[in-house]
């Protein structure tokens, strides 16, 4: 069983500096948390050694109807906070799972059976892993 930790995400605060891995990862789960997305956990990459990214935040939804919003509520909120589109996306043609890239963080959604079957997080299970708490 892989440990996880409740990671809680609050309002964006005035111009407090935060490293721009965390002001990117909480930009990601504002967006998801916006549109219901079920299960948000956020992998950091950073101790593993040898990773893609330096967080993985991931999510699903009930239908690819909620993944398409949840991936453009990402978008919107993470340029809404920073001015930052996605480097690359990739998944919006059959919805069951879509991936934007911010180089350092990317943003996994996915359909519940797609994330079951493609178990990121028992991939990454050495990563440090937290479960973000309901908003």
């Amino acid at each position: 069983m892989v440990k996880t930790k409740t990671l809680k995400i609050s309002k964006p605060k005035s111009k407090k500096k935060k490293d721009d891995v965390a002001e990117l990862r909480e930009a990601v789960i504002r967006g998801m948390q916006e549109k219901k997305g079920h299960e948000i956990i956020s992998l950091d990459l950073r101790k593993t050694g040898n990773s893609v990214a330096d967080c993985f935040i991931i999510c699903h939804g009930d239908s690819t109807t909620q993944v398409d919003a949840l991936a453009k509520s990402v978008e919107e909120q993470v340029y809404k906070e920073l001015k930052e589109n996605p480097a690359h996306k990739e998944g919006f043609e059959n919805l069951e799972w879509v991936i934007l890239d911010y180089f350092n963080v990317v943003a996994l959604i996915f359909v519940k059976e797609q994330r079951e079957f493609y178990g990121v997080e028992r991939l990454w299970a050495d990563a440090d892993i937290k479960k973000v708490a309901n908003s």
